[in-house]
């Protein structure tokens, strides 16, 4: 089950705000339903990419054994 502060992981694309499968986000709020989240991402520096709804189809909770990765934003998508 997913909680409030959860760190979780996106299952798939999300192109329309830049975001990949695998990328991470850190759950804000998780409404009564059960299954929808509030899931907020940002960049390295802590600039926000995007606070979006989210169902638990969309998300998986990230596991012990697993490693964070880096990847660059496209050049379009950044606000700098």
């Amino acid at each position: 089950m997913i909680r409030e502060l959860d760190t979780v992981v996106l299952v798939h694309d999300l192109t329309a705000y830049g975001l990949t499968q695998g990328d991470i986000g850190a759950v804000v709020h998780c409404y009564k339903d059960g299954v929808t989240c509030e899931v907020e991402f940002v960049t390295g520096e802590g600039a926000t990419l995007a606070v979006l709804t989210l169902s638990q189809h969309d998300i998986r909770p990230m596991h012990a054994r697993e490693i964070l990765h880096v990847r660059a934003l496209a050049e379009t998508e950044s606000a700098d």
